[in-house]
């Protein structure tokens, strides 16, 4: 949290360490089946971006964007799927948005905390 009391400057180094981790998963994985990339980016990098997410949830569109990105440009290269849109790939690989998963996420604390 900076002086202004904003992420900014969290989620811009989470979106870089996620977006590192996504990039080693394409390049070190001989597997290039989409299924099995996936499962990875699930298991690997999306834990970090929604780690104590309820703390730190971006408000700003930057940061919201920024954090989508992520997961954006792991499914654009992505085989066979580098022409759809980013709701088609979602759909195709059976995932949801990370904003959503946030939004979630906060519903299922507040039902905890209430």
């Amino acid at each position: 949290m900076d002086s202004s009391l904003k992420f900014s400057q969290h989620c811009n180094k989470l979106c870089a360490k996620a977006g590192l981790r996504a990039r080693q998963i394409l390049r070190c994985f001989r597997c290039k089946c989409p299924v099995v990339l996936t499962k990875a980016f699930v298991i690997f990098v999306r834990p970090l971006l929604e780690y104590c997410s309820q703390i730190w949830s971006p408000r700003l569109q930057k940061d919201i964007y920024n954090i989508e990105r992520v997961q954006r440009s792991f499914t654009k290269r992505l085989p066979g799927l580098k022409s759809l849109s980013y709701t088609e790939r979602l759909l195709c690989l059976n995932l949801e948005s990370l904003e959503s998963r946030r939004v979630k996420a906060d519903l299922v604390l507040l039902f905890k905390v209430g």
